[in-house]
């Protein structure tokens, strides 16, 4: 069932506004309720959309029923009545910074984070007394989650990225508006046979088993998402990367598309050889390349996008088939590339109204 509304460029403006004050937030409900009637202004019926969102067809009915009457009163967060919090405002706002400074800055030996550690800081810091088993929903009223930690490199060149960040981006983007071009956020992604793990939910003291084949075969998968539109160029390979694979299906865009193309990438290798460099030579009348600092896949709001094509296509699952891994991973690639708005979700760092989303 298709349910079509209009969306005024003014009124589009403001709904993006109030997703990323539902970011900020934090109340998950509200996000999938704002970005349900995005995607049914783009034209997606409404079970495509509860299932992208993970909620009921009559949910995602009763949210635009809702916008239709009260128009974006709708989309606001009403705060659940409630007990008082024994923490002040300003006690919370210092609870935040501690928490993210890390443990050993507050004077603990351990580098992560517990309930029973947060409960003691509480305690000793503030004098108020919270029970360990309600630590969890207070750091999620505060805007914490419990995440897996990543590594970032010690080789990040601070300089390179602040000139990213405060002049090089600011000249793509002109650059862009001025010849009328799309700016393309470029990566590569390998998917596994093996498939891959992700936190669950499992009874206690029952750590859940995937079973794996085993097998080091990967489909390897080309990407372009671009900036002002959220359209997402794709192209799945058994071949290795290089850049005759490369160049092929940066090709393919260039026949898909008919403005100038500004190409943004990482510092892989073959991106930048000899062979590339005379592609991008040949077709320097409509393709403009830029390159992300160094060790910055933060700045590739593309990665984000791969992380929810595993969520969906390979997280947890089974592949005893190299063609039920090509059948999963190129049905979610599909799935996101009829989801503009989703993917402009992603450009939370380069975006002027979505703030920070992505970072």
């Amino acid at each position: 069932m298709i349910m079509r509304i209009r969306l005024s460029k003014a009124l589009r403006q403001s709904l993006f506004d109030r997703l990323h004050q539902a970011y900020t937030i934090g109340p998950l409900r509200l996000v999938r309720r704002i970005h349900a009637v995005l995607a049914l202004a783009e034209g997606h019926s409404v079970a495509d959309v509860a299932e992208s969102l993970h909620l009921s067809e009559q949910a995602v009915r009763d949210y635009l029923t809702g916008f239709i009457l009260d128009g974006i009163a709708s989309l606001s967060y009403r705060r659940p009545p409630g007990r008082p919090p024994k923490l002040t405002k300003s006690q919370r706002k210092e609870l935040s910074d501690l928490l993210t400074a890390g443990p050993e800055a507050a004077g603990y030996e351990s580098g992560c984070w517990s309930s029973l550690l947060i409960q003691d800081l509480i305690q000793r810091r503030f004098g108020v007394e919270y029970h360990p088993q309600y630590i969890g929903a207070l750091l999620g009223t505060l805007g914490f989650s419990f995440q897996k930690a990543r590594f970032v490199s010690d080789h990040l060149d601070a300089a390179a990225r602040q000139e990213w960040e405060t002049t090089t981006w600011p000249t793509i983007l002109r650059l862009a508006r001025e010849e009328g071009a799309l700016i393309l956020f470029g990566d590569e992604a390998s998917f596994a046979q093996w498939g891959s793990l992700s936190y669950t939910w499992a009874p206690r003291g029952q750590q859940p088993v995937v079973k794996t084949c085993g097998k080091r075969k990967a489909y390897k998968v080309f990407g372009l998402i671009e900036y002002f539109t959220g359209q997402f160029f794709y192209r799945g390979s058994t071949e290795r990367f290089n850049s005759a694979t490369s160049a092929s299906f940066l090709a393919d865009v260039l026949a898909q598309t008919t403005q100038p193309l500004i190409l943004i990438q990482d510092g892989a290798k073959y991106p930048t050889n000899k062979d590339m460099a005379q592609f991008f030579a040949d077709h320097a009348d409509r393709l403009t390349t830029f390159q992300l600092p160094s060790y910055s896949p933060d700045f590739n709001p593309i990665e984000y996008l791969w992380k929810k094509i595993r969520k969906r296509a390979t997280h947890l699952k089974y592949f005893p088939e190299f063609a039920r891994l090509l059948e999963k991973v190129d049905d979610s690639l599909r799935h996101f590339a009829h989801l503009p708005s989703e993917i402009r979700s992603l450009m939370g760092r380069y975006c002027e109204t979505l703030g920070t989303l992505a970072a």
